[in-house]
């Protein structure tokens, strides 16, 4: 129901808000206001998107927690597209999102609602060798790997695709 109000309500108040700049400064102004903050939200949106993929960067170099440089980044992107709609209303919800502060204020009030059940991680080791694999869940049959394999000699080898696997 908030999306259906929202999507009716954004459309008007844009309108109204056209009408209302458009009469006090011109329409000449105000559709070059409207390209302006287009403009110059994109640029704001690359610099602060680039700050977000670096702290992804970090956590995951880190084996930090992603969940605040995905979320500023998931607000980034969403501030991109307020930024890219006509309007002053998105334009101002838009730049406000490219605010840090603004963000973390957003992630905060959006986690007070969410409550988490459940969370885990693996070790972050590869497996090369089974041997040393996780032991199975009790009432549960062991994890088994069945595999294939054909060998290529040079008589068969024009079975293979471009990438150099052969199709079956």
């Amino acid at each position: 129901m908030w999306l259906f109000i929202a999507f009716l309500a954004v459309p008007v108040i844009e309108i109204a808000l056209f009408i209302q700049v458009g009469g006090l400064i011109g329409l000449w102004p105000t559709l070059a206001i409207v390209v302006l903050t287009a403009v110059l939200g994109t640029a704001l949106v690359r610099q602060e998107g680039a700050r977000a993929l670096n702290d992804l960067r970090v956590a995951m170099r880190d084996l930090g927690d992603p969940t605040a440089p995905l979320a500023h980044g998931a607000m980034i992107l969403l501030a991109g597209a307020l930024l890219l709609t006509p309007g002053f209303f998105t334009d101002t919800c838009g730049l406000l999102l490219l605010i840090a502060p603004v963000r973390r204020w957003v992630m905060r009030a959006v986690a007070a609602r969410v409550q988490m059940a459940r969370f885990e991680m693996g070790t972050g080791t590869a497996h090369t060798d089974f041997s040393d694999a996780r032991p199975p869940r009790p009432g549960q049959p062991p994890e088994v790997i069945d595999g294939d394999f054909i060998e290529i000699t040079p008589e068969n080898r024009g079975n293979q695709g471009p990438s150099g696997w052969t199709r079956h």
